[in-house]
């Protein structure tokens, strides 16, 4: 239960109407949203927000990526500001609230410092991310990554869909192209909210989770080649059948995660069978593998595992193999002091919490390479997320958003209200 020592809480009927409302661009028939990033649904949603958030008294400003970004003034506009937000973006079978309630939440935010008459010396900035969830142009967080200087503004605006067309040219389409550079300007902290996209804090009964680190990830794409060649006369003993590797693989990935349990995550989400006919051995396998673990050494560990086990399968089989390391992402720890804000919220307001890590990837990983950055965790049903299923209880979603108050108003200094 929430403690009364404060009174500023939120208008969480508010929040969730808003999340309703937006969930309501790209909404599908099993209860989910399908809102790609630069298609016309994703134009809808950041008029919409666009017109929320002037409502609430901010200015908004569009960068380069199109990232979209929502100023309410503090008393010393000098001063770089505290940045709160997620992305609005979509996976193609997505749910209501991944990413959507990190901008609503950031939303209700500045509406309630509206509210109540709340002034601060740094400025507050809502920030609207452009394709954070990666599933319409590849890499994921690209603009929050430009942001930072991972990526080349460049590169990112050349980057191509799978019909030919680039994020430079969509932006361009739906008018959000903006003018504002891309980075290359203080920020005084960042704050994401999010859901956990896992099932710990739902099945210990905790409000909040308090993330200190992202999880760092290696990705790999693996090839192997044997021979196609007809299933019926060709006997079991003569085959090299690359779905056979490909199968140890897979099965070896598991193990590895096993292995280094219970923090560890390892999956191949990914595979392409060749020719893919029900009557010949498959001749070639294309998959990935994706291994996460917060802690680096550990996920040194598995990486030096899979490299050592894909080429011992490979013989083993009969197969000639080609491995790449594709993305690879240390572990990213959340800025202490933002951390401890967040901690120190939810206490004030009574509120269970515990330290987590989080397993996916976010914009506020990248921000935090360039600004003091933490995130807030709260709870999904049954851990469910990326699927239409995707779902969360309205008083979460006002506990978090109390949380993240709290903590920005700690990061952007109240002078009065």
């Amino acid at each position: 239960m929430v403690r009364a020592d404060t009174n500023r809480r939120i208008d969480g009927a508010r929040l969730w109407a808003s999340l309703m409302e937006m969930a309501r661009i790209g909404a599908t028939p099993k209860g989910g949203v399908n809102r790609l990033t630069l298609t016309d649904l994703d134009r809808e949603s950041r008029h919409l927000f666009r017109r929320w958030v002037e409502a609430a008294g901010c200015t908004v400003s569009v960068d380069r990526m199109g990232t979209m970004f929502a100023r309410r003034e503090g008393t010393d506009p000098s001063l770089p500001p505290v940045m709160i937000g997620s992305h609005l973006d979509t996976q193609p079978t997505g749910g209501k609230f991944d990413g959507a309630l990190g901008v609503m939440a950031a939303l209700e935010v500045v509406r309630t410092i509206a509210d109540l008459g709340i002034r601060t010396r740094h400025p507050i900035e809502v920030v609207n991310w452009t394709n954070e969830e990666g599933s319409r142009f590849a890499p994921a967080c690209v603009a929050s990554g430009v942001f930072a200087g991972v990526f080349k503004l460049e590169d990112a605006l050349a980057t191509t869909d799978p019909q030919g067309l680039t994020i430079g040219g969509e932006l361009e389409r739906i008018g959000f192209a903006g003018p504002l550079p891309v980075g290359g300007r203080p920020v005084h902290a960042f704050f994401e909210l999010h859901i956990e996209q896992g099932p710990i804090l739902e099945e210990e009964g905790t409000d909040i989770g308090i993330v200190t680190i992202a999880n760092g990830q290696k990705w790999y794409e693996v090839t192997l080649t044997g021979v196609e060649s007809h299933a019926g006369p060709t006997p079991m003993s003569r085959r090299k059948d690359a779905l056979l590797g490909a199968a140890r693989i897979v099965e070896r990935v598991n193990a590895i995660g096993h292995a280094h349990e219970p923090r560890a995550c390892a999956t191949c989400g990914m595979i392409q069978v060749y020719p893919n006919s029900r009557n010949v051995i498959p001749g070639s396998v294309f998959l990935t593998i994706d291994l996460r673990h917060p802690d680096g050494d550990k996920l040194i560990s598995m990486s030096k595992a899979i490299e050592a086990a894909i080429p011992e399968i490979a013989a083993a089989t009969g197969l000639t193999c080609d491995y790449k390391l594709v993305a690879d992402f240390p572990p990213q720890p959340f800025e202490p002091s933002c951390v401890d804000a967040v901690r120190k919220a939810a206490a004030r307001l009574g509120l269970s919490a515990r330290e987590i890590s989080s397993g996916a990837g976010h914009d506020a990983v990248y921000m935090a390479r360039v600004a003091p950055t933490a995130m807030v965790f709260v709870p999904c049903v049954d851990g469910i997320s990326h699927n239409e299923a995707e779902d969360m209880k309205p008083e979460w979603a006002t506990a978090g958003t109390n949380v993240l108050l709290e903590a920005v108003l700690e990061k952007a200094e109240v002078v009065g209200g």
